[in-house]
């Protein structure tokens, strides 16, 4: 079943939409499940609703297998620059200028973000839903895997799996890579990655330092978590229709089926 609703986010004075996916025998009796925390959630579950008509698709590759999970989709705010202020924690550093080529003032309002997640949204799902309070994962794309990974970072006790596909941390750079170094990560159970090879397509300068970006952070990452992998995907790009192929390797390796 999928439910979705409005929800307060107090620190932006706004109503979000949160969609949340209950798995096929949620109705047969009283199990209680972990649950996993999406961002970007227009486009988590079904093409009809994605931003761009082409979405993970996730609804079907969890009926088609019985995955025992509740997914919570929170949409992004698609308003100006609000995704980019919401997703990153920190106004935009010197590797962005450097990539981008660009000098640009969005970010910050990260922590609040996921303050919210983690302070609000979270004891509502707990409460609403037959959750296991202390299984919980974050995931996310792009920017999604910026916020998923500071999320973590933050609330390592809170978010033990992860999921970072196609991060833009370039973004934020230095300010992940400081916080990770400092980070006690312990707690992590399973850290996914990914990058591709041509993340933008025709422009080697920007793909490869996408790449690298996401290179430093898994250096980081992989001294502190015993149990990551990252995966380099050839030729793989910046879009729904190559995010989409990951679905299956991703809920493999944090749910082990």
């Amino acid at each position: 079943m999928l439910e979705n609703f409005n929800f307060p986010i107090s620190a932006f004075k706004l109503d979000r939409t949160i969609r949340v996916y209950t798995p096929f025998n949620y109705g047969e009796g009283t199990k209680r499940y972990p649950v996993l925390y999406m961002h970007d959630g227009q486009n988590v579950f079904q093409d009809e609703e994605a931003i761009n008509g082409v979405s993970l698709d996730l609804k079907n590759y969890l009926d088609e297998h019985k995955l025992e999970i509740i997914v919570v989709g929170i949409d992004t705010n698609i308003v100006g620059d609000e995704r980019k202020n919401e997703y990153c924690p920190w106004v935009d550093g010197e590797y962005s200028k450097n990539l981008s080529g660009q000098v640009s003032t969005t970010g910050g309002k990260g922590a609040a973000y996921v303050d919210f997640i983690v302070h609000e949204l979270k004891p509502y799902i707990d409460r609403t839903y037959r959750t296991l309070e202390h299984s919980t994962s974050i995931a996310g794309i792009s920017l999604g895997g910026l916020i998923s990974t500071y999320a973590a970072a933050r609330y390592p006790q809170v978010f033990t799996k992860v999921a970072s596909i196609s991060s833009a941390f370039w973004r934020n750079q230095e300010e992940i890579e400081k916080l990770l170094n400092h980070a006690d990560l312990s707690s992590i159970e399973k850290f996914y990655m990914d990058a591709g090879t041509k993340e933008v397509p025709g422009d080697e300068r920007i793909s490869n330092g996408f790449l690298e970006s996401n290179q430093r952070v898994y250096k980081i990452l992989k001294e502190k978590i015993p149990d990551i992998k990252f995966e380099i995907l050839e030729d793989g790009e910046h879009s729904y229709s190559f995010f989409r192929k990951r679905v299956a390797a991703v809920i493999s390796y944090l749910y082990g089926q």
